[in-house]
């Protein structure tokens, strides 16, 4: 038993947070508390009514299996009793994770994330017994842990931050567990799945898939109670497989089936044609371009390592009791189409890798029809890459791609 019981706080209660963190928190068996902030009323009512019990489904091959998780603390940060309940557990926590729809959630609000966190860290450095930590991002943002860490930074003296590093981490995430949350009764209850709480109008739908990587932790000593994640020196090699290998072929997937009005990315399984074509774009243009990039840094970057990590993503992808639903795959194509995004990123490393990228142009393409763009690609392509044109007729280079691409449509 450690010295300190161990206390685990996450911010934001979606299917991440509930169905990744929480649960590996809770099977562990290694925390004395589990806390969660949660600002929707209604959700921090029916945990509580609950008796801090919550279900998750979990979506594995053969089907779903309800697993319940039980002894949480739910606080809404809004409420000022509850905000000074969450400040209190988040000094004696030793992993916090935050879950929350963008990084631009960090500084929201009165307490922010941001602002919680850094008095935690400045009751870290300034009392005695209160244990270091490790703060997991899972924001699907590259730089999560960075802007975080400036976000604190702003609010502890320039002479506390060299006291801080050595008693809180804050760690970026690669996360490839597929999952949401319902929220349609009827459909709820048409696949069987359980609700977050008994009459709650929500369930969590999470993949069994649990291999998550993790900043290497640099803290001194520091053992971690969720043991199941795994370190890694240089992050950056990995969040780019995770961007523009799996999150580049589902998009792809995803908008290439919208178009024949397919309601499920399941659906896509009955396809052989496209699955080949997926398949291709994953081992013919993401991979070769990625291990180019990476090559010698992991077996992930290898032709037998990246066919792999291609069909086992292929499976999971359109597993049909993940019940993934294409237009959540599909929404916002602006961003989607973004020059650093997974469509147009993919066909950039590909280029610069010498590869013809034809397969993520078509899927580009199919992307770009979403928006709503009839007319030439040109125009609302440029709007979308406003940055500099590096290398120098990179831009026309990816137009005349996608151009080409939707003549195949």
């Amino acid at each position: 038993m450690p010295a300190h019981p161990r206390t685990f706080v996450g911010f934001g209660f979606g299917a991440i947070q509930g169905g990744l963190f929480l649960y590996e928190a809770f099977q562990s068996g290694k925390f004395s508390r589990l806390v969660v902030a949660e600002v929707v009323p209604e959700v921090v009512a029916a945990v509580r009514r609950s008796g801090g019990k919550f279900r998750v489904n979990i979506a594995a091959a053969g089907g779903i299996r309800v697993r319940e998780v039980s002894g949480i603390e739910i606080f809404n940060p809004a409420v000022p009793e509850d905000a000074k309940a969450l400040e209190a557990a988040l000094g004696q926590a030793s992993e916090i994770a935050t879950a929350l729809p963008s990084v631009d959630f960090f500084d929201r609000g009165e307490p922010s994330v941001a602002g919680l966190i850094a008095r935690a860290i400045r009751a870290k450095t300034s009392e005695s017994g209160l244990p270091p930590c490790v703060v997991y991002t899972a924001e699907n943002n590259n730089h999560a842990a960075e802007i975080l860490q400036q976000r604190c930074d702003r609010l502890l003296e320039p002479a506390d931050r060299a006291a801080a590093r050595k008693v809180c981490q804050i760690l970026n995430t690669v996360i490839g567990k597929m999952s949401g949350v319902v929220t349609e009764p009827a459909e709820i209850a048409a696949e069987g799945l359980a609700p977050l709480v008994e009459g709650s109008p929500r369930a969590l739908l999470v993949e069994e898939f649990n291999r998550i990587l993790i900043t290497r932790i640099a803290l001194s000593g520091f053992k971690r109670g969720i043991e199941v994640f795994i370190e890694k020196p240089d992050l950056l090699p990995f969040e780019e497989a995770k961007l523009y290998g799996h999150n580049a072929v589902h998009a792809l997937i995803g908008y290439l089936i919208q178009r024949r009005g397919f309601r499920f990315m399941s659906d896509a399984a009955s396809d052989g044609d496209l699955m080949a074509f997926a398949r291709a774009a994953f081992l013919e243009e993401s991979g070769p371009a990625l291990m180019a990039r990476h090559r010698g840094i992991d077996p992930l970057f290898t032709p037998e390592g990246y066919r792999a990590y291609a069909e086992d993503l292929l499976v999971r992808m359109t597993n049909p009791h993940l019940r993934d639903r294409t237009d959540r795959v599909t929404r916002d194509p602006r961003r989607k189409l973004a020059w650093e995004d997974r469509l147009v990123g993919t066909m950039r490393i590909a280029l610069d890798a010498g590869l013809a990228p034809v397969r993520f142009a078509r899927g580009a393409a199919a992307a770009l029809d979403a928006l709503g763009q009839a007319g030439p690609a040109e125009a609302a392509l440029r709007s979308l890459w406003p940055g500099p044109d590096v290398p120098a007729g990179r831009k026309d280079k990816l137009i005349g791609l996608i151009t080409e691409a939707r003549t195949q449509l």
